[in-house]
């Protein structure tokens, strides 16, 4: 993707964080036409090696899902991560020869595929569990208790994955580079809508909160 320095973060904390805080992704295959396709989805990363930038991600389609042929064919793919995401005014520049823009934070990863079985029942079954911490760990008391044949239609229903992490971009645009509008748009996001609040979180976080000092002040 576009990334300008300012933008760009090598911190591996910092997108093993959007990657974990927005696990909703796109999955970027390449189809039989030489067309991208893509599956809207939700996938988990591992924890093992995430610190250090070595990252693993599980996920699973439908079975019927063409996708994983086209993995099956041609493991390499894309994945994308959006963060929260909103519009910034230009009313938080102190002058008026500025224009509207957005500001968002995403990571990028080219992954390569391993399909597994389509018989490894145990395996999609610890990748379900995987998604089920992530999201509704009360569940797994219930999909354990489910009667082990109907559990094996399910399982038999999908195609599950493990990607590997090649190479990783993460994107934080959050007007770095204009630090005389921190502060109004700060001030703007902390009073706004759930994802404007999310990126003052973000603004906090990365130390953009304070006033920008006068020209020629040390």
């Amino acid at each position: 993707m576009y990334l300008p320095p300012y933008f760009a973060s090598r911190d591996p904390a910092q997108a093993a964080r959007l990657m974990r805080e927005h696990p909703f992704a796109s999955l970027i295959t390449t189809d039989d036409d030489g067309l991208p396709y893509v599956t809207h989805l939700p996938l988990h990363l591992q924890g093992a090696g995430a610190a250090e930038g070595n990252f693993t991600l599980l996920g699973h389609v439908a079975r019927p899902n063409p996708q994983w042929r086209h993995l099956q064919a041609r493991p390499r793919a894309v994945v994308t991560f959006l963060g929260p995401h909103a519009y910034m005014s230009p009313s938080v520049y102190p002058d008026l020869a500025r224009v509207p823009t957005w500001n968002y934070l995403a990571v990028h990863a080219t992954v390569t595929a391993r399909l597994l079985d389509a018989d490894d029942a145990q395996g999609k079954d610890d990748l379900l569990k995987s998604l089920i911490g992530d999201h509704e760990p009360a569940y797994a008391a219930q999909w354990r208790a489910m009667d082990p044949e109907l559990a094996g239609k399910l399982l038999q229903g999908i195609t599950a994955f493990e990607l590997t992490v090649t190479d990783w971009q993460c994107k934080l645009k959050l007007n770095q580079h204009r630090k005389e509008a921190h502060a109004a748009m700060h001030a703007a996001y902390a009073a706004g809508s759930p994802d404007e609040r999310a990126l003052g979180g973000w603004m906090e976080d990365l130390g953009m909160t304070a006033p920008a000092r006068p020209q020629g002040e040390a």
